[in-house]
């Protein structure tokens, strides 16, 4: 089905955040399965040839056309090398969905991480990606091999540089189990962590996550002075690791999403409209990306009364219809259920809070997750080592 305009579908398997791991394990030698997607269709082999060193850094929040608004604020990213231009991020655009498509190459579709908060079908409850800790068991809740762990079985030296708090969790475990997870205390420890890493074996892989600017930008939004500056210090940051790297690597830097500003005229509160509430029994996925899921037999009216209730502040379309759009990739049928009946994808800068479950959301700023540009671009800029320039 046609998609409304200012949205876009993920281009898995041509210029997604998929293809970035893939790529670089290619470069280091490692074929990675990825059923019939290409193995490197952003040609990193090529773009990072002779590297035996590759670090990746993903910079939570940071969306292509924000990097691009700023170059004052950020010089050192403003002026790296993009190898492949910008690519899509999956969706939905949300952090739990990027960070598992990363390190698996893989579609939300295939890998099964198919939202900021989703059902668990036949259990009678949700699953939060980024509180998740044991249960459910995260390889059987995601159970496709990571690029980390095929390149390890290859002989590469993989690690991950982290948050102290991530170190456990059920997300790192289902988007990053087969490398090595080193606790990053600050910004100084997650570069030198880094640069460590990239020592070690006689070829390494090392991915590094910072999440200090997404969440400047939630709290203050991304039109703030406090996010202008933090942009600053990621920029350090990287010029840091640009600074530091072995003459035989090279170093990626890329982004899970982007972010919009969220203006009081354009939040709309749907636990305070009675029709949407009719013959729905639970609400997940985020304010910009919302999973509604149906009473039985009650998904059609759902669709219905959710399209007319919403007109254009969202595109409301029923499952069949979203997996037919190829928004999620391939859909693996054992893992559909964990979408709901009806999806409403946030258009402009509207987001569809929900007050009764999520009272937390009011007081943020900035969102993410729907399918506009401002959060499917992310950046893919490149530095190498001085033997590789």
């Amino acid at each position: 089905m046609s998609l409304p305009a200012g949205f876009a579908v993920p281009g898995y398997g041509a210029a997604s955040l998929a293809d970035v791991l893939p790529g670089v394990a290619g470069a280091l030698g490692v074929p990675v399965r990825r059923g019939d997607l290409p193995a490197d269709p952003l040609d990193l082999v090529a773009a990072l040839a002779g590297a035996r060193r590759v670090a990746v850094l993903l910079v939570d929040g940071l969306g292509a056309q924000l990097v691009a608004r700023h170059p004052i604020e950020a010089p050192v990213l403003t002026a790296l090398d993009s190898p492949a231009g910008v690519l899509s991020a999956p969706f939905p655009s949300t952090t739990p969905v990027s960070l598992t498509t990363l390190g698996t190459g893989l579609p939300p579709g295939s890998h099964g991480v198919l939202g900021f908060v989703t059902e668990v079908p036949g259990a009678g409850r949700t699953l939060n990606h980024v509180q998740w800790r044991d249960d459910p068991d995260p390889q059987q809740w995601q159970a496709q091999p990571t690029v980390f762990e095929q390149a390890a079985v290859a002989g590469v030296t993989c690690s991950v540089v982290g948050p102290h708090a991530f170190a456990a969790s059920g997300l790192t475990r289902a988007a990053y189990r087969g490398a090595e997870y080193v606790h990053a205390f600050s910004a100084g420890d997650l570069v030198a962590g880094m640069l460590d890493r990239l020592g070690a074996g006689d070829r390494s892989l090392v991915y590094g996550y910072t999440a200090d600017l997404d969440l400047t930008g939630h709290v203050r939004g991304v039109d703030s002075a406090a996010w202008r500056t933090q942009l600053g210090q990621v920029d350090r940051l990287v010029e840091q690791l640009v600074a530091g790297l072995p003459a035989d690597a090279a170093l990626l830097v890329t982004a899970d999403h982007g972010m919009v500003d969220v203006p009081e005229a354009t939040r709309l509160d749907t636990s305070t409209i009675a029709e949407l509430g009719s013959g729905v029994r639970l609400l997940t996925g985020e304010p910009r990306a919302r999973y509604v899921h149906a009473e039985p037999g009650a998904a059609d009216d759902v669709l219905a009364t959710w399209r007319a209730v919403l007109g254009d502040r969202a595109w409301v379309v029923s499952r069949a219809e979203a997996f037919e759009a190829g928004l999620f990739g391939d859909v693996d049928a054992a893992l559909a259920d964990r979408v709901g009946d009806v999806l409403a994808l946030a258009r402009g800068s509207w987001a569809l809070l929900d007050s009764a479950t999520e009272p937390h959301a009011a007081g943020l700023r900035a969102f993410h997750g729907s399918l506009t540009p401002a959060e499917l671009e992310i950046p893919l800029l490149a530095a190498r080592g001085r033997a590789l320039r």
